[in-house]
């Protein structure tokens, strides 16, 4: 199921967000208190469809806020400040990865938490009332998915995860992976085709 981001702003319009950054800034930490209250869920989200369970996506939005406490004194008022946390969350799971000598596992079936409770995700989802040898070819397709991304290099996750599971734009990806229009997308069509390479193989 694809989920828009969005400008990654907090859905409340009557929020100041950047007068809460500038008290922030200034060492207000119930400011930042306030931040995190906004942004959490976009954070958790993003921090879960990358590390793959619920207690990595956990400990990696508790390091994002804790990163993004320690550098937000850096942080430009003229910048999207849920953009800036995307960044960051991409950023230490990148790093996370690097250090790690065995991948995590990243299901595309387990129910992701949002604020307004579970969804599940899919891949080629098949009518259980259908046909069974449809049923088994639906779920072999799955778990060859799910094993073809884990294989993939990290920046080629990353980039399939922010564009075919976040759904978003190729700007936004830019952005968020700090590099231009035409590497991401050339990053993603590398990708795909991959992805595709690595499902053919199986």
């Amino acid at each position: 199921m694809k989920k828009r981001p969005g400008n990654n702003r907090p859905a409340s319009g009557t929020v100041d967000v950047r007068l809460l950054v500038r008290q922030a800034q200034a060492g207000d930490v119930k400011a930042f208190e306030e931040l995190v209250v906004l942004y959490q869920d976009k954070v958790y989200n993003l921090s879960y469809y990358l590390a793959g369970n619920y207690a990595d996506a956990q400990d990696l939005a508790q390091e994002v806020f804790v990163k993004a406490y320690t550098s937000l004194g850096s942080f430009r008022q003229d910048a999207d400040l849920g953009t800036w946390l995307h960044r960051i969350t991409v950023n230490l799971w990148l790093n996370i990865r690097r250090r790690q000598k065995n991948s995590q596992v990243f299901s595309l079936d387990d129910p992701v938490q949002t604020g307004e409770g579970e969804i599940t995700r899919t891949v080629a989802a098949v009518d259980p009332a259908g046909d069974p040898v449809e049923a088994l070819e639906g779920k072999e397709l799955q778990e060859k998915v799910q094993k073809a991304l884990l294989s993939l290099p990290e920046e080629f996750r990353t980039v399939l995860v922010l564009r075919e599971i976040e759904d978003y734009s190729y700007d936004d990806i830019a952005e968020v992976m700090q590099c231009s229009l035409g590497t991401v997308k050339s990053r993603l069509n590398r990708a795909r085709q991959a992805l595709k390479e690595k499902i053919r193989s199986m």
